[in-house]
């Protein structure tokens, strides 16, 4: 028996993603879309968002749960496992998943998005999950009435500080330099927050340990190397990202940090290989943009499709 093969496979249902499944489905491709973890990305994680048009505030939960729906509405094929490694056999791309399984599909859209990049201190990742948390709105009740430390002077960090001041004893922000990324309304919010001190030109040297548990972190000065001892009972990383890219890492299309490089039109250098959202090689990462690479993202397949039948 022949098996399917997809216009259209998508890996990745964040926004970006689902964008690109919206605008393929309903210009008719039949399409894939992979996601091995929950459908909306870092969405989910987000507190709130009050920059997207038309809306004053949403929960990043609600939009994504808004944008998985309109897309289901569609019936795409949806597989909830992580694409392992894409080959290509001639116009054909194979998406390897699961023990040995695989789907095949004219068009590849690439939107995995990034991961959390880690402190790389000692104790460290052996805590992930026992005081160590990625994400503030997952995890802030565990801390009701706690101490906690966040890591990172970007608007991430900040936000997720005044999401925790709802519900934590006191914060500590740590940043290694004496001056924050973050938006400058955001950093007045956090500066008037009597909850949240900020210790400058500091950076992670160990996670402390004590029972099983965090028990706080020691810090190193980044202008005099001196070691200090700040106590807390949980963790909060964000100091950047890393793309998930791995599955086509082998394909000559990421740069040098893993990030897709794509032209103007999202394609990459494999032809029918197309590039969306955070994942790619670019300057602004938000989620208008990363929904705006979806919808270009198509028009891309698009092209591509009509060059194949041209071929035959």
């Amino acid at each position: 028996m022949e098996k399917k093969i997809y216009d259209v496979a998508i890996i990745g249902a964040g926004p970006a993603g689902l964008t690109a499944a919206l605008y393929a489905m309903r210009a008719g491709f039949s399409t894939v879309i992979f996601e091995g973890d929950a459908p909306g990305g870092k969405l989910v994680k987000t507190f709130s968002i009050e920059n997207w048009p038309g809306v004053q505030d949403i929960s990043g939960a609600d939009l994504s749960w808004n944008m998985y729906s309109q897309v289901l509405e569609l019936k795409p094929d949806f597989i909830y496992s992580v694409v392992k490694k894409v080959t290509l056999e001639d116009d054909i791309k194979v998406l390897h998943y699961g023990d040995s399984e695989e789907v095949r599909a004219k068009v590849l859209i690439v939107a995995s998005g990034t991961k959390e990049r880690l402190m790389n201190v000692p104790g460290e990742k052996e805590m992930i999950g026992k005081g160590i948390s990625f994400c503030a709105v997952c995890d802030s009740a565990f801390y009701k009435d706690k101490d906690v430390i966040v890591v990172g002077g970007g608007n991430s960090a900040l936000e997720e500080s005044i999401y925790l001041a709802r519900t934590v004893r006191k914060i500590t922000i740590v940043i290694r330099r004496d001056v924050f990324r973050a938006e400058e309304y955001i950093q007045e919010q956090v500066l008037a927050n009597d909850k949240i001190e900020v210790l400058r030109n500091k950076k992670p040297h160990e996670v402390l340990i004590e029972n099983g548990k965090v028990a706080g972190l020691l810090l190193e000065d980044s202008q005099t190397g001196e070691i200090t001892t700040l106590r807390a009972e949980g963790i909060f990383p964000y100091i950047g990202n890393i793309p998930v890219t791995a599955a086509v890492r082998d394909l000559g299309i990421v740069d040098e940090k893993g990030y897709l490089v794509v032209d103007e039109k999202m394609q990459t250098a494999v032809p029918g290989i197309i590039g969306a959202g955070d994942v790619c090689q670019k300057s602004i990462r938000q989620i208008t943009t990363a929904v705006g690479d979806g919808a270009k993202a198509v028009h891309a397949v698009n092209d591509y499709l009509m060059s194949l039948y041209k071929k035959k």
